[in-house]
């Protein structure tokens, strides 16, 4: 089945305005960038401009994490960051992964960084974090997106989960090595399914599912349109790298990622030592050799500097261990310092090749053997991936770079000098591949021990996986907004064991009987309203605590526990930690290998006592107030004002309580035993649908808008909360075309000591006053609530044209929208082609200030699609110009520019109908008003059909209008 995306391609759109740029951006309701340009060069430089409007804080953040400048600004608490990606080299390695991008790849990367380079200083305008922190934004160098990647991905695989193993077999045994093996702290991972066409109710594929990853203010997904001649693609960006590497959906072809939890870095015990001269000898396979060393400084805001020695052997950058003694050779004797020195090797410092190349070929994909082809240049991170095209075929592999070496390196520190655990030299493991689908049409990808199997150690439990296929596996006739359905299951597999030993517990007291009856009796969906919930969390949190105490984990638990440990830096503590690392291993620690079932019994059932006896006393809330979302903010805990003055704590605004728990679809990821908060979550969802792409959904927890207090910065929690998803719009025609412009950093341009008259509504009004709300530089707004999320004051469906639903107009919320409408050439009878973001925002602020006086968004299906404002003749200035009768009603009309001529046939007539039929029906309402500027013909030739009677012209102190009346007896309603 071919999908109909001839409507949606650049430039084939009516009424396509010729502007000055050299490319176009639109947005839609969310405040999504869709970006058009006439070649892939100039749309890559508009993406980065683009993305540094909307995420300025956000690069310089990230810029500076590549760095390892962060502490320069943020204080010491960044200084661990800093450390290890200098000694990691990660500046480096993107420079050298840069240099061997094939040409035309070097020319795509360096337009976008341009692109970045020519919005930073406008987007730091936007955003006051950089006068928080006294930041100017830097400069981007062509190999800074190469970075960004790296410093995302480089602890994506885990490997400082290699160091937790090595301590629990060298405390509790060789035999406990993988005892905790699960996907635990620090790791991401995903959802992701695909249907056949035989499934779904287009007969077409669909293909969806949510990355896991550490959720973060911004978000760390952009959601985006790139369209050129070559290519219009849709799907989720990272800020700060072209393209769209995870997720896209071309019009032809749409692809999808998780986490394949492949092991492909590794860590080598080394042995250094001082040389005389002050430099630093390795020890390799074939004796001592130099290695290189060098010294840089760490700027540290509030602090002394702290200088940090770099240095790298053979296998690769010294990550772990501080000033290595001097020795002496001819004695064989070993470095005089004490501690451990750990190296990392990680296949882009190897190769040089980070698999950039993939990306512009990804969006140039018109077919699944064209995502393959692409994806056959894929290093970093291992993906399992997911594709469909139109024509119905399938793909689902494993895409990266795997090397190969002895699966000893796989699980613990390696010894350097052994050539036993050295990488066999340009070999790779060669990646599984299966047939996509199955007979029942589904295939999933959760990070089980799946396909990628042979390539890791640790996998994620099946239960997501299982369930998936579960739900999907029970309908057929699916569609997109139905997959939601699947995106927000909470129910609980992972809690059948430790379930199953409380219903067995013996000798409980009556309390304890209770709570067990009651959590038997649960559906084990961790519902954000159930309480039950809340009372299992609480029983698993006392069990891990339990089992934490248990003699059979003293060697990593209470003092020996190894986050405790001076021999590895701060940073890794997190992967060290032994009682998170229970939690997430819970289920499998109660079933077989650590204890007897007796002695399992025996604790569970003395958790239940203590939990039974707790919940007497306070009875357990529902489980959303709980568990809370706690997203990473470079700078947390941001105090904002609210647009009545008020202060509120920003805090309260991104912590929403969200249903779900670690192995639940809905992956909302505390950490067990430690805390209900979760931090890691579906940082995305999206539906991507390949009959229709403009029937594909997509949603973020936070907006498309970086700077906060912007209309879209938060406005799409309520949906991710609930588990809903924005539309995908696609039809040029239903975009908003976005000026480019420069925000000042003072609240108003105009003089606020006179009356400015050149309103709409020409109304006087006295801004005598600063509010001190005025400036979003420095206060936010109240939470915008979306249009198409508002209550309507009228609805009606039009057979053939849609449904048409009339909302209030949210100054804040809509000023960028309304300022892009009444500044087109299209607008200028509307008197406010000159005005200012800022003017447009306070007029409607005081319109919204009257009671005789209310604008609103015209929405059909959803989309605003005009400008209706009522008003009462005599609480109006038009009331001098003529004689006001009883009942009189007056309006005023700005059709949306994305209408374009000819786009629906009757199209404004069709909506004076509606905004005819809200106005009467009010039966006070006797005879509509109208005052287009006399020169508006084609106006006044279109309330001539309606049926509107044409009056005199009148003179107002801002154009000469001819006013027009339409009554009840005119269209039979008298």
């Amino acid at each position: 089945m071919a999908a109909d995306v001839d409507s949606e391609r650049p430039g084939e759109g009516p009424d396509r305005a010729q502007e000055a740029e050299s490319y176009e951006l639109f947005r839609d309701d969310w405040g999504i960038p869709h970006l058009r340009a006439a070649d892939a060069l100039t749309l890559a430089r508009a993406q980065g401009h683009a993305t540094a409007l909307d995420r300025a804080w956000q690069l310089e953040t990230e810029r500076h994490r590549v760095l390892g400048t962060s502490a320069s600004h943020l204080g010491a608490e960044a200084v661990d960051w800093d450390r290890f990606v200098r000694r990691a080299r990660i500046a480096d390695t993107a420079r050298r992964c840069f240099d061997r991008l094939a040409p035309e790849t070097a020319a795509w990367v360096t337009a976008y960084v341009d692109g970045v380079n020519e919005g930073l200083a406008e987007g730091a305008e936007r955003a006051p974090e950089f006068a928080a922190v006294g930041l100017a934004p830097g400069r981007w160098e062509p190999w800074t997106p190469l970075g960004v990647w790296l410093s995302t991905h480089i602890l994506f695989a885990g490997f400082p989960t290699k160091l937790w193993r090595e301590e629990v077999a060298r405390r509790l045994g060789e035999d406990r090595t993988t005892l905790f093996a699960t996907d635990g702290p620090g790791t991401a991972g995903s959802n992701g399914w695909l249907l056949t066409g035989a499934r779904t109710a287009t007969g077409a594929p669909l293909l969806a599912g949510d990355p896991h990853r550490f959720i973060e203010d911004p978000g760390v997904y952009q959601q985006i349109r790139l369209a050129c001649p070559e290519f219009d693609v849709v799907g989720l960006a990272v800020p700060g790298i072209p393209g769209l590497a995870h997720f896209g959906h071309t019009g032809h072809v749409a692809w999808a990622i998780t986490n394949a939890m492949a092991d492909y870095q590794d860590l080598y015990r080394e042995q250094v030592r001082r040389t005389p001269d002050g430099g630093v000898e390795a020890l390799g396979p074939d004796g001592w050799y130099r290695a290189h060393a060098h010294t840089e400084t760490i700027e540290v805001a509030g602090a002394e500097p702290e200088r940090v020695e770099v240095i790298e052997t053979d296998r690769g950058p010294v990550i772990i261990g501080d000033g290595p003694g001097a020795g002496d050779e001819a004695a064989g004797e070993p470095p005089a310092a004490d501690g451990t020195f750990i190296s990392l090797r990680y296949p882009p410092r190897v190769t040089g090749e980070l698999g950039f190349d993939a990306l512009p070929a990804l969006l140039r994909a018109r077919t699944v053997a064209d995502v393959d082809t692409a994806l056959d240049r894929w290093v970093e991170p291992v993906n399992v991936v997911l594709a469909a095209d139109t024509a119905g075929s399938t793909l689902h592999r494993v895409a990266g770079h795997v090397p190969v070496r002895p699966y000893a390196n796989r699980l613990r520190v390696v010894p350097a000098e052994d050539p036993a655990y050295a990488w066999r030299e340009g070999e790779t493991v060669p990646l599984p591949r299966t047939e996509a689908v199955g007979a029942d049409g589904i295939a999933v990808m959760a990070n089980e021990r799946g396909l990628a199997a042979p390539l890791g150690v640790e996998f994620a439990p099946p239960h997501r996986a299982r369930r998936i296929r579960e739900l999907l596996g029970a309908d057929t006739g699916w569609t997109p907004d139905a997959q939601a359905a699947v995106h927000t299951d909470t129910r609980l597999a992972s809690s059948r064991k430790m379930l199953s030993l409380l219903a067995w517990a013996p000798g409980l007291g009556p309390a304890a009987e209770r709570l067990r009856d009651r959590l038997l009796r649960w559906d084990r969906h961790m519902d954000a309203d159930s309480t039950d919930a809340t009372l299992y969390a609480r029983l698993r949190t006392d069990v891990v605590h339990r089992l934490a105490a248990h003699p059979a984990l003293n060697g990593v638990t209470g003092e020996d526990d190894p986050w405790r440990s001076t021999a590895y830096p701060a940073l890794f503590r997190p992967w060290l930690a032994a009682v998170p690392r229970i939690g997430y291993a819970l289920e499998s620690l109660l079933t077989v290998g650590l204890l007897p079932y007796e002695d399992r019994l025996a604790l569970v059932a003395a958790s239940a006592e203590a939990v039974a006896a707790a919940a007497e006393e306070t009875p357990p809330g529902p489980w959303g107030e709980l568990h809370r979302l706690s997203p990473w903010q470079a700078l947390p805990d941001r105090t904002p004002t609210g647009s009545d003055g008020s202060a509120r704590s920003d805090a309260e605004a991104i912590r929403p309580g969200v249903a779900g728990d670690h192995d639940c679809v809905l992956s909302t990821s505390g950490v067990p035993g430690v805390t209900d908060l979760f931090a890691r979550g579906p940082a995305a969802r999206y539906v991507w649908d390949l009959g229709r792409r403009e029937d594909s959904r997509w949603v973020v927890p936070f907006g498309a808008s970086g700077v906060p207090g912007s209309a879209h910065h938060r406005d799409q929690t309520p949906l991710w909360v609930r588990g809903e998803l924005a539309p995908v719009v696609t039809d040029w025609n239903l975009l908003h075309r976005t000026k480019p412009h420069r925000t000042s950093p003072h609240p108003m341009t105009h003089d606020r000591t006179k009356p400015h008259r050149t309103s709409p509504h020409p109304m006087t009004h006295d801004r005598t006053k600063p509010h001190p709300e005025e400036n979003p530089a420095m206060t936010a707004a109240t939470e915008p609530v979306a249009p198409a999320l508002r209550p309507a004051v009228h609805e009606q469906k039009i057979e053939g044209f849609g449904t048409v639903r009339l909302v209030p107009v949210d100054p804040a919320a809509d000023a960028e929208l309304l300022h892009g409408w009444v500044t087109e050439e299209r607008a200028r009878f509307w008197g406010m082609a000159d005005h200012t973001l800022e003017q447009v925002r306070e007029i409607y602020e005081f319109v919204d200030s009257l009671p005789t006086h209310h604008a609103y968004l015209a929405l059909r299906d959803g989309v605003p699609a005009a400008l209706f404002q009522t008003y009462e003749p005599d609480a109006d200035p038009v009331g001098e110009c003529y004689d006001v009768q009883p009942g009189d009603f007056g309006v005023h009309l700005l059709i949306a520019p994305a209408e374009g001529e000819g786009a629906v046939k009757g199209y404004t007539e069709t909506l004076l109908t509606a905004f005819i039929a809200y106005v009467f029906s009010d039966p006070a309402h006797v005879r509509v008003v109208v005052e287009p500027d006399a020169r508006n013909e084609k106006a006044l030739a279109r309330m001539a059909r309606i049926g509107f009677e044409l009056g005199p012209e009148i003179r107002k102190p801002e154009k000469t209008a001819r006013l027009a009346f339409l009554t009840r007896a005119a269209l039979g309603l008298a």
